[in-house]
């Protein structure tokens, strides 16, 4: 039995797992750090034990805390959401060794799949296609470009496309920092890029009885920073049998290393063929695309088979279609940078009813998006009869939604949805990098543009407009805010991880000056200008706030 859950996780996802562990009967104890005292997960669940400092590190990722905060509460059972400690096998061990169930998969299967080059072997053995990898020190000149990436962990961290040699000491050094940031393990590893494949996951529902059956796949081509930004299933694009193959691989995979509990299994996909990236060991942030297709409830099946219940009969037959996009405090006009902030207001839209929209979110109005984890606020995710219908339901929903007081990338979310590329499914995992110039081109309408899509000024109930013209210099994505003076200020609150440069130094327009982390991802900082550099406004290791002069650089 399980009578009482931890939840080791914060946001959304322990929101998530409170509502169905309520309506199980089943007790709840949230875990948080300084940062989130007064959050809503700590606020909904039945009790809450304080874990440390804001620092994911001394918090969310500081297993003997977790574990203490369980015995002080009680609880005789884990469920670790997605991200922080999820896939970490010595959790999952630790666990079991405290006498509390981990409601995931065993750690030695963690283990086993967890890693991205291990999980790359055990593809292999299964009959399962993968990319060609290579050494570090071993990548020929002729197969740029390649796909520099984490073997722990997820969510596009620790992840750097390099398409010349040169190019390839900075982005090694740069994913393993961000890779032991977020998950506490270094190790990459490389392999061939393929430049305009679609990115396909199969969920996966295994029990301790032998049992692994498939929920279907989802599509989740629209990514920026190799992170996923829109999701949907059934995936649009791929033919019934290149869709058997895809699933029966899953699953073929799946049963080889004894899997229990939920998991996802990504591949990259291009034309009819199909490659293996790597399992995700746990819950997905998209699984509510799942709920909404199949009309289960994830979360209640994962805690059935930690109870050592066998799994029932499901159909993984989808029931129409479900698309769900990530709503990030993130600047998505410039280079998508992460912002930190209070909501002055939030406004989500009316959920009449759950089958058709679905709203997962800890933000609300007075909430603070803080620098020391992931920028995603909130899920929205809508059904329909078919894709159109599900797209133009998502769309209503978003223009029923607003935050006032934080940047985030609402705009940009219903942009490219309204986008004739989405509408027509003629997308893939470099579509946003190769559409710099948003907007796209709309399609809101199915038999064309409106006049108010012309931009030629044209209203509704008066005269056109007379055109303006409004020009701003902007700095390149991820260098930072430069003034025409010549400073670079911090383009969010962060730690600087990097100074490249001294004070009397000449540099280059474009020339690297130091790194900043925030939210988990590292930002390079470039000179604005030919010059030298005048002052530096801080050191590694410093916490820095918005706005922070980083450097001066004199113009030449």
């Amino acid at each position: 039995m399980i009578e009482s859950i931890l939840i080791a996780n914060r946001g959304e996802i322990a929101l998530r797992v409170i509502r169905t562990a309520r309506a199980l009967g089943i007790r709840t104890v949230a875990v948080y750090s300084d940062a989130d005292a007064g959050s809503p997960h700590v606020r909904a669940a039945d009790s809450a034990v304080r874990l440390g400092p804001a620092p994911a590190t001394e918090s969310y990722l500081n297993v003997a805390a977790v574990l203490a905060a369980a015995r002080e509460s009680g609880a005789d059972a884990v469920h670790p959401g997605y991200g922080f400690l999820s896939e970490n096998a010595g959790f999952a061990q630790a666990c079991r060794e405290a006498g509390l169930t981990f409601i995931g998969p065993p750690a030695e299967v963690i283990s086993a799949l967890g890693r991205k080059d291990a999980a790359r072997e055990l593809a292999e053995q299964a009959d399962v296609p993968v990319l060609r990898s290579y050494r570090a020190d071993e990548v020929p000149d002729d197969v740029f470009p390649v796909l520099v990436k984490a073997a722990s962990g997820g969510g596009g961290k620790g992840m750097r496309i390099v398409r010349a040699p040169a190019d390839l000491p900075d982005a090694l050094k740069a994913a393993e920092r961000e890779a032991e940031s977020a998950f506490g393990d270094g190790t990459v590893l490389v392999e061939r890029y393929l430049e305009h494949g679609r990115h396909v996951e199969v969920q996966i529902l295994a029990d301790g009885h032998g049992n692994v059956v498939h929920l279907g796949e989802r599509d989740c081509s629209v990514q920026r920073r190799h992170q996923k930004v829109v999701e949907e299933s059934p995936a649009p694009t791929i033919g019934p049998q290149l869709r058997e193959r895809l699933l029966e691989a899953a699953v073929r995979l799946c049963r080889k290393v004894g899997y229990v509990n939920a998991g996802t299994v990504e591949f990259i996909v291009s034309g009819d063929e199909f490659f293996f990236l790597e399992v995700n060991t746990r819950l997905q942030v998209e699984h509510s695309v799942t709920e909404l297709v199949t009309g289960l409830d994830l979360v209640a099946l994962q805690i059935r088979i930690a109870r050592g219940e066998r799994l029932p009969q499901l159909s993984a037959t989808p029931d129409g279609h479900a698309i769900e996009v990530r709503v990030y405090a993130e600047d998505a006009e410039h280079g998508f940078l992460p912002q930190a902030g209070v909501a002055e207001s939030v406004r989500w839209p009316h959920q009449e009813n759950p089958a058709s929209l679905r709203v997962d979110t800890a933000l609300r109005t007075g909430g603070e998006v803080t620098a020391y984890y992931d920028p995603m606020v909130a899920k929205v995710t809508a059904h329909g009869a078919d894709r159109e219908a599900a797209r133009r339901n998502l769309l209503k929903a978003l223009d029923g939604t607003a935050v006032t007081g934080l940047v985030t990338n609402l705009a940009f979310l219903r942009t490219v949805l309204g986008s004739a590329e989405f509408a027509d499914a003629t997308i893939d995992t470099s579509w946003l990098d190769t559409h710099p110039d948003l907007p796209f081109h709309p399609r809101l309408e199915p038999d064309g543009p409106t006049p108010f899509d012309a931009r030629d000024g044209w209203r509704l109930g008066g005269p056109a407009v007379p055109a303006r013209a409004h020009a701003e210099r902007v700095a390149a994505a991820d260098s930072g805010s430069a003034e025409a003076d010549g400073s670079v200020r911090a383009p969010m609150p962060g730690t600087v991880l990097a100074v490249k440069v001294q004070e009397g130094q000449p540099v280059t327009a474009g020339e690297p000056l130091g790194v900043l982390e925030a939210m988990k991802m590292e930002h390079t900082l470039t000179a604005p200008c030919d010059g030298v550099l005048t002052a530096i406004g801080a050191a590694v290791g410093d916490q820095v706030p918005l706005g922070h002069v980083l450097f001066e650089v004199e113009p030449k």
